[in-house]
């Protein structure tokens, strides 16, 4: 390595510090020198397409993170939340993500700036609120790193509204990037049972969901069918594998929602794509509660009805051909 292969990693390692506290023109400044220098050297290495990327990323983040200037309040957390939405579906993010490097300089420095808007607000008003606020600074922290303080909040914000989707969901991938697989595995297919299209699957990080998320992306779904179709796939390819036991009252509860759910298929204006995979995990949860207590009857009536809704389905979930 010669004398200017140091200096360029020096210095980029320098950017990257700054990009990681949010200063993105600071960062640019820097990596604008570097870059250019790399021309003048006409050098045209992975690191150059690195340093264009991190450039890109700067040029992307400059207004959002400046677009409440003197103000941090939950309103600018939001902001930022969305903004990283948008990012991650830019085609320059989805490429530039093989820079790791850049890649994460710039999410610690957004989410520090989302973690900053989101603890300055005051965790105050209904408990619903105060339960978001909560989340929020739980899902900072767990892209922060900072699993075990994120899963604190978290477990807070739950006790505040239990049984939150949202909240479990992120609860789940805080447990699985810690390597708690068990934990997540119940907590992410309690999340899913509770209500699926509440889950914002775009701030989830673990391998262990996003096997499933491209399982369901890969079969062709989208929006809120994706959404329904992500539990079905955790049971058929063993991942929500981990159960719990329900109580009577679910049982119950369970068996009428199902009842629901089929009575509004039947009515072809009431039809959806998303009612198939939804109707399908509440069976696969009636079978466990069947399996449970032993009545054959009750897990081949379940199963007769996944049929009905899906060939391939029962299949898989059978092992029949």
């Amino acid at each position: 390595m010669n004398d200017m292969d140091i200096q360029t990693d020096e210095d980029l390692s320098e950017a990257y510090s700054i990009l990681e506290k949010g200063d993105v023109e600071g960062a640019k400044t820097i990596l604008g020198r570097i870059f250019e220098a790399q021309l003048q050297g006409r050098k045209k290495n992975l690191q150059a397409q690195e340093i264009r990327f991190a450039i890109w990323c700067c040029s992307f983040w400059k207004n959002p993170l400046n677009s409440f200037p003197g103000k941090e309040n939950i309103e600018r957390g939001d902001s930022i939340f969305n903004q990283w939405k948008l990012f991650l579906d830019s085609k320059d993010a989805r490429e530039g993500k093989v820079f790791t490097k850049a890649f994460f300089a710039v999410q610690k420095g957004v989410f520090s700036k989302a973690l900053d808007a989101f603890s300055f607000s005051d965790v105050e008003g209904s408990p619903f609120q105060k339960s978001e606020t909560l989340r929020k600074q739980g899902m900072c922290l767990k892209k922060l790193g900072e699993y075990e303080e994120a899963i604190r909040l978290l477990s807070e914000a739950n006790t505040l509204t239990p049984s939150s989707a949202p909240v479990l969901a992120e609860m789940a991938d805080c447990f699985a990037l810690l390597g708690e697989e068990k934990k997540a595995k119940v907590l992410f297919r309690e999340a899913f049972f509770i209500d699926a299209a509440k889950i914002d699957i775009d701030f989830l990080d673990s391998e262990l969901i996003h096997c499933l998320i491209r399982q369901a992306r890969d079969s062709g779904k989208s929006g809120n069918t994706l959404l329904e179709w992500i539990p079905v796939y955790g049971v058929l390819y063993g991942v929500f594998n981990v159960k719990r036991e329900l109580s009577i009252t679910e049982v119950s509860r369970l068996k009428q929602q199902i009842f629901d759910k089929e009575n509004e298929l039947k009515n072809p204006s009431n039809y959806s794509a998303a009612l198939v995979p939804r109707l399908i995990n509440m069976y696969f949860w009636l079978i466990d509660h069947y399996t449970r207590s032993g009545y054959r009857l009750g897990i081949d009536e379940c199963l007769i009805q996944i049929r009905v809704h899906d060939e391939n389905v029962y299949k898989m979930y059978t092992g029949t051909k």
